[in-house]
């Protein structure tokens, strides 16, 4: 006769040290653990309770600045180096972790409209202004310039090609300028009153786009005499941002309080319309991951976005600051900077309520852990109504309240309108469609 005996070895329950969690047999069967979700549920209220209770997303800003920070470059090499230029000409490079000035010259007799960073050579720094100059400096070397290029018109904004010794200026026409000549090597015209803004696309390099005051997008390639494509909006464009991640995408910033993500390859309709700024929205950068996009307005407010969503999941904003002209991404897409018409840079965190400093094992799993509760649960009422509250000031708050108002009566309109009119003659017109006027190839 055979007898059956249940056993288990001693190396399946016991430590081998002290400082080792204990091994726990568990049975994850769900008719074995039938309030499973209540508790899941709970720990997610918890979970998003503590979220926002912890939720401090400033940091400390960059002071030194006597007027307003116009425009911001980050370096693409060194994590913790910015470049900022002010309305009084004064060019400044920050130490992120000391949240201190490098470096600092009077570089130009007026606004300075544009920073950018060389992608070519490490310590080369580019800027421009309304005083016809474009310099070169090198922060190593003297408080003078390295190069100085003479401009017929105010210059608006600089990029630098990614690869090459290149650089494109933008102000009443488009220059292309290699570092090694004094004369622009091309120029691009298209009928445009001022450009405001110019960036190089990252991934396709010969690519680059522009925005005018004529309410224009137009996109330029290097190694072509002309223009790709011309598409007018209904109101105008104030910056414009590549994803660095996908190389047709582009993001746009408009007066019309909204953003607008195109494909360069259909013009003709938004991928994707970023809403709930209050105001013209003044500048915008991607993540270097491509999953978001951080914008600034006139609004005085910042808002963050992901990238494929239409509202904002966070806003912050200081009871001091300005209205912000530039914002811009770390490259390590913890960190948000924003400059502002009150002379600061602050620093931000991208998460509000990301805990600085190193984590341990445990503390990190613990917090993936809350992280997966909260997107189980966020469309429950209760959770989604702590996760989405946020405390703005009255002014965002009444200018909301307006909008929505005016936004409602339009709608009213237009189905009245469809009411008493032939059936057919007045179409339903797609959202992401509405802000385009006309596209001119």
């Amino acid at each position: 006769m055979k007898v059956k005996v249940l056993s288990r070895s001693t190396l399946e329950y016991t430590r081998k040290t002290p400082q080792d969690i204990y091994k726990i047999k568990r049975n994850y069967d769900p008719t074995l653990h039938p309030l499973e979700k209540a508790r899941e549920y709970t720990r997610a209220l918890n979970a998003v309770k503590l979220e926002r209770m912890f939720a401090k997303p400033f940091i400390g800003d960059l002071s030194g600045h006597s007027d307003g920070v116009y425009c911001m470059a980050k370096h693409p090499k060194k994590l913790t180096t910015v470049i900022s230029g002010s309305g009084d000409g004064e060019l400044r490079i920050w130490d992120l972790s000391d949240r201190e000035t490098k470096w600092k010259v009077v570089g130009h007799k007026s606004i300075v409209k544009g920073v950018c960073c060389s992608l070519t050579k490490d310590n080369l720094y580019f800027s421009c202004g309304t005083d016809k100059t474009v310099k070169i400096w090198n922060p190593d070397q003297s408080g003078e310039p390295l190069n100085t290029y003479v401009g017929k018109f105010a210059f608006s904004a600089i990029d630098h090609h990614r690869s090459d010794p290149i650089f494109i200026t933008s102000g009443s026409q488009v220059d292309i300028w290699d570092e090694n000549r004094s004369d622009p090597i091309k120029t691009f015209n298209w009928g445009v009153d001022t450009i405001n803004t110019i960036r190089f696309n990252q991934t396709e390099t010969n690519i680059f786009g522009t925005c005018g005051t004529d309410r224009t997008i137009i996109l330029y390639d290097l190694r072509m005499n002309s223009p790709l494509t011309k598409s007018v909006l209904q109101m105008r464009t104030n910056a414009i941002a590549w994803n660095p991640m996908e190389a047709f995408n582009f993001t746009a910033a408009n007066e019309d309080h909204n953003c607008y993500t195109f494909d360069m390859r259909k013009m003709d309709c938004a991928l994707n319309v970023l809403k709930d700024h209050v105001s013209a929205v003044l500048d915008l950068d991607y993540s270097p991951t491509g999953e978001e996009i951080v914008t600034g307005a006139y609004d005085r407010t910042l808002r963050i976005y992901s990238a494929r969503q239409g509202h904002s999941r966070d806003i912050y904003h200081t009871k001091r600051m300005q209205r912000i002209f530039c914002v811009k991404y770390s490259m390590d897409s913890k960190y948000v900077l924003s400059g502002s018409d009150d002379g600061s840079i602050r620093l931000w965190k991208a998460k509000a309520s990301e805990k600085l400093g190193p984590k341990d094992y445990r503390e990190r799993a613990h917090i993936e852990y809350q992280e997966k509760l909260i997107d189980r649960y966020k469309y429950l009422p209760e959770i989604k109504r702590i996760s989405r509250h946020r405390n703005v000031p009255k002014v965002i708050k009444n200018a909301q309240n307006t909008k929505r108002i005016m936004l409602q009566a339009q709608r009213r309109k237009e189905e009245n309108l469809r009411k008493h009119s032939k059936k057919g003659s007045i179409p339903y017109q797609v959202e992401r469609k509405k802000p385009i006027v006309g596209i001119a190839k």
